[in-house]
């Protein structure tokens, strides 16, 4: 059964019309970032019990905000609110803030928060670099395979040559992984190293290169995917601005060769009307 879309002067497309208002997004956008300061005061240790209740009543009234706010653009957009990835996005995050808080889901109190992953749906910078970040996914999986793999070899290598150097850190293929991540991210590495240094005077070589080959190379990596990424992104976006361009010079093209042609018409008409009178 086809789906029948509201004419534009239904009341649906004026509610739609009106949700897509700029001042009806930003709106919504300051009553997430006060939502966001609302649950975050929660978190402060010491508060009056009346200033938790308080604060308790107004992250209810905003939820309640959202609910109209979501059950709105249902009523507007029908079964084609379904269809946009964003739209489902909003509506787990609502669906989420309105189950019971019982014992058994206790942990869905702490993920009220995720309503303020709500900015990304309504902020479009926001929503590009997400979008970007999503289609660079499958590269980005390449390089956490190249990664596991650089890192798996470290590991077993580092393993079977320093464990009895740094057992703390290489005592155990489990603890060498961890400790190569640490190294990885640059973090309290040299510590690391001139303790197995200090048994093994050649090990610098070790880490020299698994330093080069695993964050200056494989990581930087991930940025060059997401980079090029964001720039199909922006290079898509001018492509479709410019097809928009083109379309609106070709209908203006059009409209102007009908304009030309119904006043040559209207000439023509003209002379053969005037043609008797001038006999």
């Amino acid at each position: 059964m086809s789906e029948t879309i509201a004419p534009p002067s239904s009341w649906r497309a004026r509610l739609g019309r009106f949700l897509d208002r700029p001042a009806v997004a930003n709106t919504v956008i300051a009553l997430i970032v006060v939502n966001a300061i609302v649950l975050g005061m929660e978190t402060v240790p010491g508060l009056p019990a009346t200033t938790l209740r308080a604060l308790q009543t107004l992250d209810h009234a905003l939820l309640a905000v959202f609910v109209v706010e979501l059950g709105l653009k249902l009523l507007a957009h029908g079964r084609r609110f379904f269809r946009e990835p964003w739209n489902l996005f909003d509506f787990a995050v609502i669906a989420i803030a309105l189950v019971p808080a019982s014992e058994g889901f206790g942990v869905l109190r702490a993920l009220r928060i995720l309503r303020a992953l709500r900015l990304i749906s309504m902020v479009p910078s926001m929503r590009k670099v997400v979008t970007a970040l999503l289609t660079a996914l499958p590269g980005m999986g390449s390089i956490v395979a190249l990664l596991g793999l650089v890192m798996y070899v470290a590991a077993v290598m580092a393993t079977k040559l320093f464990h009895d150097a740094a057992p703390e850190f290489f005592g155990s293929l489990g603890a060498s992984l961890f400790t190569l991540f640490q190294i990885m991210t640059v973090e309290g590495w040299p510590d690391i190293a001139r303790q197995v240094i200090a048994v093994k005077p050649w090990a610098w070589v070790f880490f020299v290169v698994y330093l080069v080959t695993a964050t200056f190379t494989v990581l930087n990596l991930f940025i060059a995917v997401i980079v090029n990424a964001m720039q199909a992104q922006v290079e898509q976006e001018h492509a479709h601005i410019d097809r928009i361009e083109a379309a609106d010079r070709a209908r203006d093209d059009a409209m102007l060769m009908e304009i030309r042609a119904l006043r040559e018409e209207l000439g023509a008409l003209r002379r053969r009307l005037d043609a008797p009178a001038t006999a």
